[in-house]
């Protein structure tokens, strides 16, 4: 059966047009119902099915799922709900930004699937771009690659204006390398919600994303005097 029915969509839709604690409080068993208790069961099972393929997966839903409730106090926006619920799996979790693991992100509209890198120290940015420049033609090959153009389509991510002197002759070959991150992600529609076989198809995401994962996990842990 699925995980989830068609009140998961519906109570976003309605916390989109009513986000106070009052709508909030009153419908806080629903939520519980219709939206964590599900989230937390697919959750595991997608921590399930990623640990199989990389055992440095070994986290529970606790420490994957990000809370519904918004930090206030540097946002303009006071509205006190996400309207969406969201997770990252990988070894620490959502404490963890680096890990090319996985986000998963759903309200009423869409379900996300990201990877990739999305936050990196300074040192592990000149790492990464070193591997790259290091190793060009594969890194071309994997963003070319025919899976990985079918499901995520391009790596996004925020550029510097300018990049080290070492990498000035890379950039007009390869754009890329000016990144400060390095993800890529799947949308679709929220009904998908209702599917049997979502966590599956989910999977076939993941598996797309693996042989640029792997590449970028080699890129963090790489040193100008270290090849493979």
């Amino acid at each position: 059966m699925p995980y989830f029915n068609q009140d998961f969509i519906v109570f976003f839709t309605e916390l989109e047009k009513n986000n106070n604690r009052e709508w909030f409080n009153a419908n806080k068993s629903r939520y519980e119902k219709s939206v964590k208790e599900p989230f937390y069961d697919f959750v595991q099972d997608m921590i399930f099915r990623i640990h199989e393929q990389d055992p440095a997966i070994m986290i529970t839903p606790e420490e994957a799922i990000f809370r519904i409730y918004r930090d206030l106090r540097f946002s303009k926006d006071k509205t006190p709900y996400k309207t969406y619920v969201s997770a990252v799996i990988s070894p620490r979790g959502r404490k963890d930004n680096t890990y090319p693991g996985v986000y998963l992100e759903v309200n009423a509209k869409y379900i996300r699937f990201y990877s990739g890198i999305y936050k990196m120290t300074k040192e592990q940015l000149q790492s990464v771009r070193s591997f790259i420049a290091a190793y060009p033609e594969e890194f071309n090959s994997l963003i070319k690659a025919k899976k990985f153009r079918q499901v995520f389509g391009k790596i996004l991510g925020e550029q510097n204006k300018r990049v080290p002197p070492e990498f000035k002759n890379l950039l007009k070959e390869q754009p890329l390398i000016a990144n400060k991150q390095f993800y890529y992600y799947k949308e679709i529609n929220s009904e998908n919600l209702l599917r049997k076989d979502l966590p599956q198809r989910l999977m076939k995401y993941y598996f797309a994303s693996q042989p640029l994962n792997k590449f970028l996990k080699e890129g963090l842990e790489f040193t100008s005097t270290k090849f493979r």
